[in-house]
């Protein structure tokens, strides 16, 4: 084990490029080395099915040159293999390797190909979907009939059949209910004789017609059918590019009706906002003229205020202070008229209470004399 582990290491590199990198770049550069050979794997399998349908016999022959055996790929034979490549790749590359102008029309041969394989396909499984819907169409048309033959058999005869002494199914009753079934099948059947015989002979008559077009030259021949071929590509593409030009429009209606929807918003907002502003100024409106009016109130009676102002300005420059004596005369007057209004109160006040109790006397002498009056009356 020793001596195989000294020759392997003794075969390797001694400088490896792998060891300055890091294990990113390993697998970065791993799996561009897996993406390059899955688009070669595809490049081949195109090419070797290009070259199927192109070279059948070729198939084989390449096939056994491309695939080396198992039981030859030895260590030394790869080592030799991959010299003898070094040394001549370059002379069998320069023959063996296409264009790029190759490669592109075998792709475009290639996807013609399977463009056509797809619609033939296509009618294939629509002609086998008209088939099955033709099948179940007659299945269920089979199935009603029969259901309504059902019930029909079971109306007819089960039910009204039936002899009302022995319970059992009257046979003449069950023959005439078949006899005019089959009466009824035999006038379809009639019935879709004569329709195929009117149908033979619309079909001879368009026969008729096909070889009269094809005598005058008008039946399409396969150029036409080519031509036609090309022009619906030709629309197709067009169709393709209205459908883009279609979705690009539906993504801006799309991208205008968010903008639209985001202006009526603020639009709202914004006319929410001016009713409020309309309301506030209305009040504020309001609030003015009632200023206005306060206003011109205060106005007046600041004029008012200032003609008494200057009126008592005016008695104030005009008073003359009275000597005191003057005053003290006066202030005695005050006192002996306030004495006079307090005994004139006094007495108001004991007129008053004689008042009241004369006015209770004669209250009371009154309702005397009245019953005294009364008794009188009475006697």
């Amino acid at each position: 084990m020793a001596d195989n582990e000294s020759v392997a290491t003794s075969h390797e590199p001694q400088d490896d490029p792998l060891n300055d990198l890091s294990d990113e770049e390993i697998q970065r550069q791993l799996e561009e080395l897996l993406h390059g050979n899955d688009v070669l794997n595809n490049e081949t399998g195109m090419f070797e099915k290009y070259l199927k349908r192109v070279e059948p016999s070729m198939t084989g022959t390449a096939a056994v040159i491309s695939t080396p055996l198992p039981s030859q790929s030895t260590p030394d034979t790869s080592r030799s293999m991959r010299k003898r490549s070094k040394s001549k790749g370059g002379g069998g590359d320069r023959h063996l390797r296409l264009t790029a102008e190759q490669k592109c029309d075998i792709a475009q041969r290639e996807i013609e190909e399977l463009r056509e394989e797809i619609e033939q396909l296509k009618e294939e499984s629509e002609k086998v979907i008209d088939n099955n819907k033709a099948v179940m169409e007659e299945a269920d048309a089979r199935f009603a009939e029969l259901k309504k033959s059902s019930y029909e058999f079971d109306r007819d005869v089960l039910k009204a059949a039936h002899a009302s002494r022995t319970g059992r199914v009257v046979a003449e009753k069950v023959i005439r209910y078949f006899e005019d079934r089959i009466r009824a099948r035999d006038a379809l059947i009639e019935k879709l004789r004569l329709k195929n015989s009117t149908l033979k002979v619309q079909k001879k008559k368009l026969n008729l017609q096909l070889k009269q077009k094809e005598e005058m030259g008008e039946v399409l021949h396969e150029v036409d059918f080519q031509q036609l071929k090309i022009e619906n590509s030709q629309y197709l593409e067009k169709i393709d590019e209205r459908n883009q030009d279609l979705l690009r429009l539906k993504l801006m209606s799309g991208n205008t009706l968010q903008v639209l929807n985001s202006y009526k918003k603020k639009l709202h907002t914004l006319t929410m906002e001016s009713d409020r502003l309309r309301s506030e100024i209305s009040s504020r409106d309001e609030l003015l003229s009632k200023i206005d009016i306060e206003t011109e109130t205060v106005e007046e009676e600041r004029t008012k205020a200032e003609e008494l102002n200057r009126k008592l300005r005016q008695q104030l420059e005009d008073f003359k202070v009275p000597e005191v004596v003057e005053y003290v005369q006066e202030k005695a007057d005050l006192d002996e008229l306030q004495k006079t209004v307090k005994s004139w109160e006094r007495k108001v006040e004991i007129a008053e209470m004689a008042f009241k109790t004369n006015h209770k006397t004669w209250q009371q002498m009154r309702s005397t004399n009245e019953q005294t009056h009364q008794w009188g009356l009475m006697t």
